[in-house]
C-alpha cells in the first residue's frame, strides 16, 4: 500500500479523520455566523476565529488540553464539552474514547497524534491549497515540509522539482531530516462570500521557487461524518433498595438553569 492508503485507513479507521472533518465545519460554521462587516470585522479577524474555533474543537472532540478527562468517566463534565456549541454540533459530535488522540506539539504550533501519526493546521488561500507557498510559512512548517518522501519518484531524483529547484537540492537534502514523528499537515480555507470551504490533509512538499505543495493530500470533506450523539449519564439504575446513606453532593447547574432560577426569583 502505499503511503496515502496507510495514514487514511488509520485515521480513518480511528475517526480522527471524521473527528477534524466536525471540527472543522463546527468552528467555520460558528465563525461565519458571528462574522459582520458592519461590525468591522475582516478578512483577518475571520482568519484568526476560524483557527481558534478549529484548534478548540479539536481539544474538544479528542478530550486534550481543557477538555482532558482525568476521572476515568469519558463523559464527566459535559457542561465544559457541550459550552457554546450548537444542537447540531453536540448531536453530531463523533465519540472517540480519551486517550485515543493526544496533544502532540511542535515548536509552539499546535499538533494532535495518533500513536505515531502527527498533524498540524495550516490556513490558506481559498482556492490555492495546491500551490500553498510553504517557503512563506513558518520554520516549523517548513521544517515538516522538508521531511524525506517515503516513496521518492522514479526514475530520477530531479523530477520532483522545478528547474528553479535543482540548484537547491543539495541544501534541501541536508537541511531534511525526521521529525521524532510522522507528521502531515491538515490545510484549510475558506471563501466569505460563497461561504465554500476546503479540508484536505497530506504530506507537505517544501516548493521553492513555486510548483506542488503536496506530495500527496486527502479531501477530508469526502470523509463520511462519525456517529455521533448527545452524552448521558449510562450509570444502571439501581435493581433494590439503598440502605447506605447518601454522601451530600452539590449539583452543577447550566449557564441556561441558573438564569431561570433568577429569573423565578424575580418574578
Amino acid at each position: 500500500m502505499s503511503e496515502q492508503r496507510d495514514v487514511v485507513a488509520e485515521l480513518g479507521e480511528a475517526r480522527v479523520l471524521a473527528s477534524v472533518r466536525w471540527a472543522y465545519l463546527s468552528a467555520t460554521t460558528r465563525s461565519l455566523e458571528t462574522y459582520s462587516e458592519a461590525d468591522g470585522h475582516d478578512a483577518a479577524w475571520l482568519g484568526n476565529t476560524r483557527f481558534t474555533l478549529f484548534r478548540n474543537r479539536l481539544d474538544r472532540v479528542f478530550a486534550c488540553e481543557r477538555y482532558a478527562v482525568h476521572s476515568g468517566d469519558d463523559d464527566a463534565d459535559l457542561d465544559l464539552l457541550y459550552a457554546e456549541l450548537s444542537e447540531r454540533d453536540i448531536d453530531t459530535m463523533p465519540r472517540l474514547d480519551a486517550g485515543l488522540v493526544r496533544r502532540s506539539n511542535l515548536n509552539g504550533s499546535p499538533g494532535w497524534a495518533h500513536e505515531a501519526t502527527r498533524f498540524l493546521l495550516a490556513s490558506c488561500v481559498f482556492g490555492k491549497l495546491d500551490h500553498l507557498p510553504w517557503p512563506q510559512k513558518s520554520p516549523t512548517k517548513q521544517r515538516v515540509a522538508r521531511q524525506r518522501n517515503p516513496e521518492p519518484p522514479q526514475p530520477s531524483l530531479f523530477e520532483d522539482f522545478a528547474p528553479e529547484e535543482v540548484g537547491g537540492l543539495e541544501v534541501m537534502l541536508a537541511a531534511g531530516q525526521d521529525l521524532d514523528l510522522k507528521t502531515y499537515v491538515v490545510a484549510h480555507s475558506l471563501d466569505p462570500l460563497s461561504q465554500q470551504v476546503e479540508l484536505v490533509l497530506g504530506r507537505a512538499r517544501l516548493n521553492l521557487g513555486g510548483g506542488q505543495a503536496w506530495h500527496w493530500r486527502q479531501d477530508l470533506l469526502d470523509t463520511p461524518p462519525a456517529d455521533g450523539g448527545r452524552r448521558t449519564d449510562d450509570a444502571p439504575m439501581p435493581i433494590g433498595p439503598n440502605t447506605v446513606p447518601d454522601a451530600p453532593v452539590r449539583l452543577r447547574h447550566t449557564a441556561e438553569e441558573r438564569r431561570d432560577d433568577r429569573a423565578s426569583d424575580e418574578q
